[in-house]
């Protein structure tokens, strides 16, 4: 596998959850395509979703349902395609969504392994590489960017360090769809700042490719910690995404994590 055969099976999944084509995201001119979810799309998507803007770097292909589409096609054709993820010009975008009763719910970024960068480090604690059964008693909060008790049927890998016996950091990863495996990683707070969590990563991103998976890794732009650790462990910037939902739903997201 290489660098490209990433990228592409990254592009084919992303045309798989949106409903587009591989093809139009190589296009150098932003683009609508009607919304669809794929039979195969990433197992946590779910509907409603209204729209979708993706961005690989060279355009921006918006997916969206008929009754913002020309919205879309609007904005897209308003702004160059890297500000079209980007405040104040969300704004612009926001206050059409109001009168459809919808608005901007998720953004993120995500990171795909350069095979020539993936650290190869020494640990100074032991390393044992986990499967799914070994999950059953790590859903605690300590280890809840790693693994998910609320889709634990989708943890398959993981990589933990032991300091003596006792977990001290641990990368996981969930399939999250056929060929690509998502990556989290948590450190206890006492062992942070020694270079465990990119030992982890990179360690993990390994073994999912022996596997014959592609490893990607996702962050909100603000979380900084998380995007240098996917840098510092071989991972670069590969792709940008914006969804739109049904206001209630924005709504309900906010009331639960009160």
């Amino acid at each position: 596998m290489t660098n490209q055969d990433i990228l592409r099976i990254a592009m084919q999944q992303s045309a798989e959850d949106c409903g587009c084509r591989v093809e139009d995201f190589l296009l150098n001119e932003n683009v609508v395509r009607p919304f669809k979810l794929g039979e195969n799309a990433r197992k946590y998507y779910k509907e409603p979703i209204i729209c979708d803007f993706i961005s690989y770097g060279n355009n921006v292909v918006a997916s969206a349902k008929d009754e913002v589409a020309d919205v879309a096609l609007e904005y897209i054709s308003k702004f160059e395609f890297y500000h079209c993820f980007e405040t104040p010009n969300m704004h612009w975008l926001q206050e059409r969504l109001e009168k459809m009763d919808a608005k901007v719910c998720f953004m993120a970024e995500y990171f795909l392994p350069d095979l020539e960068k993936l650290l190869d480090p020494k640990c100074a604690y032991e390393l044992q590489v986990l499967e799914h059964d070994d999950f059953a008693d790590l859903y605690l909060p300590q280890w809840s960017n790693a693994i998910c008790e609320q889709r634990k049927e989708l943890d398959v890998l993981g990589v933990g360090a032991y300091d003596d016996g006792k977990l001290v950091g641990l990368a996981a990863c969930s399939a999250d769809c056929e060929q690509m495996w998502q990556i989290g990683v948590d450190v206890l707070p006492e062992y942070r700042r020694q270079g465990l969590a990119s030992t982890l990563t990179s360690t993990l991103a390994k073994e999912i490719l022996s596997r014959g998976k592609v490893p990607f890794y996702c962050c909100a732009w603000s979380n900084l910690r998380s995007a240098r650790n996917a840098i510092k462990s071989g991972f670069v910037p590969s792709w940008v995404q914006m969804t739109v939902k049904p206001k209630g739903v924005v709504e309900q997201i906010n009331s639960e994590s009160k």
